[in-house]
């Protein structure tokens, strides 16, 4: 199988996967293999729904709307254009994935099969419904991948290199039972924004969506912001009411109610408007329904802290703080060439 029948099939799953919307779900006959997949599909979305009380039919939509959109002939071009696939030898690459959010380990298994790899998958069980079904689609648009990808509940075996994914706890035991083979292992990071004051309206209710989509659960999502001295709140807190119906959600409210009665019991000083609580902490990693912040003084000082903790850090949203800023509002649009902690998971393909 050459690299372009790779690509093309990847190309027919974003369409596919384009018929799926959150507010309409619409058949094309004009997509391939549809009459056995479509229905199928709309089942499997189903399960994942009842299986995993936060993949809510919003959350699940909004992740195959990003990967149609990624999945095109252009951006996967662009994607890989300076990378050399021609030397490969393909060898078997074992992916373990995380199940925090809806298929967030598909862009490892996408990068496993673009590069012409092997893949052996070892889902979450959280999130164990999607990935299978998209990649028998895969297989019957392009029978060439039939036999390179393998999933599995079992101990992992038979493998060259491998891609795990986890917390900090689980880090360490993936570092002392793959420590001989070629690995990228994920630990725990989160996202922070950097505020100004200055913000406009539209861009604190972007970052709103960096905060409260998935629920906050993504390492992408903004758990902590940084703000000047004599930061006032009310702009924020007007700002993120749009996304007040999420109180309306049991497994959050829960969390709210929990997390709230905890800091009322414990005495914390916190801010809270009815479904999000705001609290002064130096950790980077806030509970569900909490945004953590820090004040700073300078911003350069802000700038060396924030390198300094940079292997705890996914992404920073500002505007015009960091050369690797992301824009308000865009934490949960990822590019195909946006890497999960800058490491770049193809040119370690490329290298085993």
């Amino acid at each position: 199988m050459d690299l372009q029948q790779r690509i093309n099939a990847f190309v027919k799953l974003g369409a596919f996967l384009n018929q799926f919307k959150e507010n309409e779900v619409i058949k094309n006959d004009t997509i391939e293999a549809n009459d056995l997949f479509f229905d199928g599909f709309k089942h499997q979305l189903k399960l994942a729904q009842e299986h995993n009380g936060w993949f809510t039919k919003q959350n699940i939509t909004f992740t195959l709307n990003n990967w149609s959109n990624a999945l095109t002939n252009n951006n996967i071009n662009q994607w890989i254009e300076k990378y050399n696939f021609n030397t490969l030898n393909p060898q078997t690459i074992a992916i373990i994935m995380a199940g925090n959010i809806p298929l967030v380990g598909f862009h490892d298994f996408l990068s496993v099969l673009i590069s012409g790899h092997n893949v052996l998958v070892k889902q979450s069980s959280n999130d164990k419904h999607l990935l299978p079904f998209l990649a028998k689609y895969l297989e019957v648009v392009e029978p060439d991948f039939k036999g390179k990808i393998k999933f599995t509940e079992e101990k992992l075996e038979n493998f060259d290199a491998v891609i795990a994914t986890g917390s900090d706890n689980t880090a360490r035991y993936f570092e002392y039972y793959f420590k001989n083979k070629p690995s990228i292992i994920r630990k725990n990071r989160n996202s922070v924004a950097v505020l100004t004051g200055n913000e406009t309206k539209e861009e604190l209710e972007a970052l709103s969506d960096d905060i409260f989509r998935y629920y906050g659960l993504g390492c992408r999502n903004v758990s902590k912001f940084f703000i000047p001295k004599d930061y006032n709140f009310d702009a924020f807190f007007n700002a993120v009411y749009k996304w007040h119906p999420i109180i309306n959600e049991s497994k959050y409210a829960n969390n709210y109610d929990y997390n709230k009665a905890v800091y009322l019991m414990s005495e914390f000083d916190m801010l809270e408007n009815g479904f999000l609580m705001i609290k002064e902490d130096d950790s980077y990693a806030s509970p569900i329904a909490t945004l953590f912040y820090e004040k700073y003084n300078d911003i350069s000082e802000l700038q060396q802290k924030l390198a300094a903790d940079s292997d705890k850090i996914q992404c920073i949203v500002a505007n015009g703080f960091a050369n690797n800023e992301i824009t308000f509002g865009n934490t949960q649009n990822p590019q195909l060439w946006d890497y999960a902690d800058n490491v770049d998971t193809v040119e370690f393909l490329l290298e085993i």
